[in-house]
């Protein structure tokens, strides 16, 4: 835990050999929070969780003081789909994802809203709400949050536009059991310039009027391999790619996300022997107490 303050931090970590595992990668790299997949993000099946995961998983976090656990729902899910067929195997698999969570504890499951795709993009948000209210319904009892995530706005991608996620947000009206993840690479690849000041104010503020500083959960923190306004989402290291340094010295300085936790999402390996989410955790907190 750094001295100095500077809002919880973490990456995404690997739940390869036991969910414990992702805690003690994240432990050696230096977090403060972890991200995981409860399942194969790649695959609707998922293998039954066990009691001896839950408290293996429990118990990690406890040992090395892990806080704000969250996961990060399947790229396969799309709520926003015109299929019914989709539609609903997204709506049963979001069902399983939250009890999954539920069970390990996790507080929240980030979700990419959907990609409206052979409809309209009002279409696809009125599917989204009509489906989120579905799955907050069957899982009423529950009390981990679904996440919306802002996203780049690739190709027919919902949620690039803050007023997008508003519009979800205000129709399923159920704060207690929603909230938002906000994603920089994802922001600045759909147009908001955040590498200004300005820039980062003027979005800051919006996030404010739209959404509700109160309503944002997490952040990721990843740097964009492409231009602003590219609507393409390529996660590159922190201070490495077009956002640049300053953003993320903003962020983690602005005391209305003091207590937010942070999470890497970029690229794992190593760089001259050393392991690059060290690296770029090191990058975030030295920004963190810089001038």
């Amino acid at each position: 835990m750094p001295d100095f303050n500077c809002p919880p931090l973490g990456s995404h970590m690997s739940i390869a050999g036991g969910y414990y595992k992702a805690v003690d990668a994240a432990s050696k790299a230096g977090c403060d929070v972890v991200q995981i997949f409860t399942k194969n993000n790649n695959q609707w099946k998922a293998k039954p969780l066990t009691e001896d995961d839950r408290n293996r998983f429990s118990k990690a976090l406890a040992d090395h003081t892990i806080r704000h656990p969250i996961s990060h729902s399947s790229y396969l899910i799309n709520l926003a789909s015109a299929k019914d067929e989709l539609y609903q195997k997204s709506i049963n698999s979001l069902v399983l994802e939250l009890e999954r969570a539920e069970f390990l504890g996790l507080k929240g499951v980030v979700l990419h809203p959907g990609s409206y795709v052979d409809g309209s993009p009002e279409e696809g948000i009125q599917r989204i709400i009509h489906a989120l209210k579905e799955v907050l319904q069957q899982t009423a009892e529950l009390h981990v949050r679904v996440l919306l995530e802002n996203t780049a706005g690739q190709g027919t991608a919902l949620g690039w536009q803050l007023e997008q996620l508003k519009e979800m947000i205000t129709g399923i009206s159920v704060p207690d059991r929603l909230g938002v993840c906000i994603d920089t690479c994802h922001l600045f690849a759909a147009g908001y310039p955040i590498q200004a000041r300005q820039g980062y104010e003027e979005t800051v503020s919006q996030l404010e009027s739209l959404i509700g500083l109160d309503t944002i959960k997490a952040f990721h923190v990843n740097d964009s391999k492409r231009e602003l306004g590219s609507r393409v989402d390529r996660h590159e290291h922190i201070g490495r790619g077009c956002i640049g340094s300053d953003a993320f010295r903003w962020l983690l300085q602005d005391k209305r996300f003091q207590n937010t936790p942070m999470y890497l999402e970029t690229a794992k390996g190593e760089e001259q022997g050393e392991d690059l989410d060290v690296i770029n955790l090191r990058t975030l907190r030295k920004l963190a107490q810089s001038g």
